[in-house]
């Protein structure tokens, strides 16, 4: 099936959608941001009413101003909104919703979660919990994965108990290896080990990381691929036994372990191998009963790819596979949780052109460091043309918090192959302008141009270990909102709540009609130039973000060479080692396990 093919296919199915019965009436958005958006609009197009649910930090977002309903949940942090079941589940009997979707993060891979939904007589857009929970482990996720013959790369099937077990790993296997979360994913909860001497501090931290992410510590052992490629398969399967994989994505552009570019399909990749590895996710799928959108991810390395684990949800970067498929899976997802059977089969899947997503994030590059930058977004102003798609939780106005994923929105292009959908790509981060925030963007350009991303010959540590981004920041090119106007414009939002449904009011007023200064959205930030963790060279340690102290490893009087870490900090529940930017001896630690830090916060200082 051509892409023109494809084309009418899709058009064939939103007209017969339209002209149908909804499938459900009326779908909670269990999750907020861009992906809250984009089942917000697949929900319009098939006439389901959309439901969105808001912690008090996003009683402004554009996920609750685009809902057809809106229900508070109550609290700032994830913890106490977003991940708090009983909340949602009265938001789900308030507004009589007799769906829900989970999008991706949050509860999207939680078998509780799940079970509560169903158990109410309330769908699932999702997996059933049982295979949730096989995949949902790690440990088991692997013994399924073996059983149907789909081998992982050399690890463990046991919880790690103590240290040493990570030691006599590492005698067997050799060095390096990976500690990581038998219950997370994403990189969080996953430590790298290089030698003996690393274990202790790297075990205790895989442990408080996944604790803190995904509410259990519970970790394995994995042997660490030097140089590996991330491939993951796309799949969707029905209830009545149809799984089909939609072709593969590259995802090996990566820093700390977060996807920053995909593309499909992935470059200088054997088609031999791309139908091997599609029937292995096909294979891993059957064997647990899958149902629904699902990812399996590998790694391929020197002509051989092993299972990594699978994601039993919607992927942040399934438009890529959208717009080389011409399939909507946010569409399709509905429609087999509704019991229908997949409108195509394996044979109408084919994948034609080439297709690249670029996360934004509200991140400053900062020369390789990547630090939040959490803020109000001033201006955004979008690229547009052929081929060129925005899928974005925010408008200008909107406030990027730092207690929730930063991710801003993603851009995607299509080309009619890979150095055109490059070229295409490079032209919209040109015309892409985020005021108010450090964004990723300047980063991407920097990915794009290089001639190992063009050669596709980088993988899943290049970005760390090879792009020189030394001179690469969040800076915006974005003209600083208000600059010259004689009467600036602010937002001015009225909001009523009634048995804890939203109801607004919003408008673009001048300044001078008495809108809160508060209100007003904030002028570019000038980023990279004064929070780099460290004030260089003076002793006085700095944090580069906000964040909570979660160890201290130094004390006063002790000496420390320059480069030696002082504190670990949690920022965006993942951890980081703070500093020392020159050797001495502390003579100060102003700072203890559990106390909030703020950027620019002097934590230790060095004589």
């Amino acid at each position: 099936m051509g892409r023109s093919t494809r084309m009418w296919h899709d058009c064939k199915s939103y007209v017969h959608a339209r002209k149908a019965e909804p499938v459900f009436s009326k779908i909670l958005i269990a999750n907020r941001g861009e992906i809250a958006v984009r089942v917000i609009r697949a929900c319009r197009e098939l006439g389901i009413a959309s439901v969105a649910v808001y912690s008090e930090l996003d009683r402004n977002a554009l996920h609750v101003r685009l809902a057809d309903e809106a229900y508070a949940l109550g609290g700032e942090t994830a913890a106490d909104s977003y991940l708090n079941i009983s909340a949602i589940l009265d938001a789900i009997e308030q507004s009589g919703a007799d769906a829900v979707h989970p999008g991706y993060g949050f509860y999207s891979e939680n078998a509780e979660f799940a079970r509560a939904i169903t158990e109410r007589g309330v769908t699932f857009i999702g997996p059933p919990p049982a295979a949730i929970e096989v995949m949902g482990d790690k440990i088991s996720a692997r013994l399924a994965a073996e059983k149907v013959g789909v081998d992982g790369v050399p690890g463990t099937t046991e919880v790690i108990q103590h240290p040493d077990e990570v030691r006599s790993f590492g005698a067997e296997h050799g060095y390096p290896v990976a500690i990581k979360a038998a219950y997370g994913g994403g990189g969080r909860g996953m430590k790298v080990v290089s030698s003996d001497e690393e274990v202790d501090a790297a075990l205790e931290s895989a442990q408080r990381e996944a604790e803190s992410f995904f509410g259990r510590n519970e970790c394995y052992l994995e042997r660490y691929l030097t140089w590996p490629r991330h491939i993951e398969m796309q799949i969707i399967a029905d209830q009545h036994g149809n799984v089909v994989w939609l072709g593969e994505r590259d995802c090996s552009a990566q820093r700390r372990h977060q996807k920053l570019v995909e593309e499909s399909p992935a470059p200088n990749f054997p088609d031999e191998v791309r139908q091997a590895m599609g029937a292995a996710a096909v294979a891993v799928a059957e064997g647990c009963g899958y149902t629904n959108a699902g990812t399996v991810e590998f790694l391929f390395q020197d002509g051989e790819f092993y299972y990594l684990e699978m994601n039993t949800r919607l992927q942040v970067e399934h438009p890529v596979t959208e717009l080389v498929s011409g399939i909507d899976l946010v569409r399709e997802q509905i429609r087999v949780a509704a019991g229908e059977s997949l409108s195509f089969t394996q044979d109408d899947v084919t994948c034609d052109g080439h297709a690249i997503e670029v996360r934004i994030n509200a991140e400053d590059p900062a020369g390789g460091r990547f630090l939040p930058s959490p803020g109000t977004i001033s201006s955004l102003q979008l690229p547009q043309g052929f081929g060129v798609r925005w899928d974005g939780g925010y408008e200008a106005g909107d406030v990027v918090s730092q207690f929730y994923d930063n991710l801003i929105g993603k851009l995607v292009v299509w080309g009619s192959d890979r150095q055109t959908a490059i070229d295409r790509m490079q032209s919209a981060l040109v015309e892409l302008k985020i005021g108010g925030v450090a964004t990723t963007a300047n980063a991407h350009k920097a990915i794009l141009a290089s001639p190992d991303f063009r050669a596709g010959v980088h993988s899943t540590k290049w970005v760390e270990e090879s792009l020189d981004l030394t001179d690469i920041s969040g800076k915006s090119d974005a003209a600083e909102d208000n600059l010259g106007e004689e009467d600036p414009r602010v937002r001015k939002d009225v909001v009523l709540e009634v048995n804890g449904k939203r109801f607004e009011v919003a408008a673009w007023v001048p300044e001078s009609a008495g809108v809160a200064a508060s209100q007003k959205p904030a002028k570019a930030r000038r980023s990279g130039s004064s929070r780099s963790g460290t004030k260089s060279g003076s002793g006085q340690v700095t944090v580069p973000m906000q964040g909570t102290i979660v160890k201290v490893l130094v004390e006063v009087g002790q000496e420390v060479s320059e480069g030696d870490a002082v504190v670990v900090l949690e920022a965006m529940k993942m951890e980081n080692n703070i500093n020392a930017d020159k050797s001495g001896t502390v003579s100060e630690v102003r700072i203890g396990p559990g106390d909030t830090v703020g950027a620019g916060d002097v934590i230790v200082v060095i004589d």
